[in-house]
């Protein structure tokens, strides 16, 4: 094995490893959307000649690499994938590199993470916010950084229309159905939970429909384990929260083949609509919200802009 040495650079591997020097920084900061070949292909040469994620960390800043936090609260998030998918060609395409961490819905790991990437000099951070997160711990880098999914004031935040995709699939549904059910997540989420949840509590009461709703965790198991008392009212149509919950919601019913039930989720996923064709979707536009998220941060970045709320708008797919 080669000596460690002091010299080297992401320069020096990546021209060893025959890939950019963005890629580099992206698989040492262990960016998820990296190719499997790709980064065996650079840890082998980052092995053979002992380089290091701090020697890294000391180049990338040398050689003038611009940065950028992203902060997810989970790398297995469909909707969260999907826009930081829509985010990293913005950020390349500018000469930025992104670190991409998971806070698992925890405001400390948040802290954490944030203090990191000060240590970093990161240029700007990009959060997916949720339900405990309060806005005072994003307080240093309020003027270089954008929010996904709450709006925060004095922040720039890219929210999305909770309320809106709901009242679609309901006004949907309400043309032919009068027995709709919901399966949703608990009330302390304030987004996904709460908003969606009273989208359809208030649309029920407008419309004097009985209300079937049932609550839960986000999951797939969740949306299998509620099936059962969500069928007790006999609905002819039933709104799923989230297309995990979808997701388990469709493979009661087919394994129940039980197949005189239209379901609507709110989100769509490549794998809902390949698994299950009949299922429709509101899409939420997490794609457009990547790529807004990155387009404001760099505004942001480059010329200062006033904070602001944009709300993606949401789409019926039949």
């Amino acid at each position: 094995m080669n000596k460690p040495s002091p010299n080297l650079t992401i320069k020096d591997i990546a021209k060893l490893s025959g890939v950019s020097k963005s890629t580099v920084s992206r698989v040492i900061n262990h960016d998820p959307m990296v190719k499997e070949s790709t980064r065996n292909k650079v840890m082998a040469i980052v092995e053979q000649y002992q380089f290091t994620p701090s020697k890294s960390a000391r180049a990338m800043r040398g050689y003038g690499n611009k940065v950028i936090g992203i902060i997810v609260t989970r790398l297995d998030s469909i909707s969260e994938n999907h826009a930081v998918r829509n985010m990293l060609p913005v950020f390349y395409a500018n000469g930025y590199d992104p670190i991409i961490i998971e806070s698992q819905f925890s405001p400390q790991k948040v802290e954490e993470h944030l203090t990191m990437l000060k240590e970093k000099q990161a240029d700007g951070v990009v959060i997916f916010a949720f339900t405990g997160l309060n806005s005072s711990r994003l307080t240093f880098w309020q003027d270089k950084c954008v929010v996904i999914a709450r709006p925060f004031s004095e922040y720039t935040c890219i929210c999305y229309d909770d309320v809106g995709a709901v009242n679609k699939a309901l006004t949907y549904l309400y043309q032919k159905h009068k027995k709709i059910g919901y399966i949703g997540i608990t009330k302390q989420d304030q987004t996904t939970g709460e908003l969606r949840y009273q989208a359809y509590t208030n649309f029920c009461h407008t419309h004097k429909l009985k209300p079937n709703a049932v609550l839960g965790k986000l999951s797939y198991y969740s949306g299998y384990e509620l099936a059962e008392s969500v069928l007790v009212d006999s609905p002819t149509a039933i709104i799923c929260a989230t297309d995990s919950i979808a997701l388990g919601l469709n493979k009661f019913l087919s394994e129940k083949n039980i197949n005189n039930i239209v379901v609507i989720s709110i989100g769509s996923s490549e794998l809902l609509k390949f698994l299950f064709t009949k299922t429709i979707t509101v899409d939420l536009g997490f794609d457009k919200a990547g790529t807004y998220a990155a387009n404001e941060l760099l505004q942001i970045l480059q010329s200062g802009s006033k904070p602001k709320i944009i709300t993606v708008p949401s789409q019926i797919l039949i």
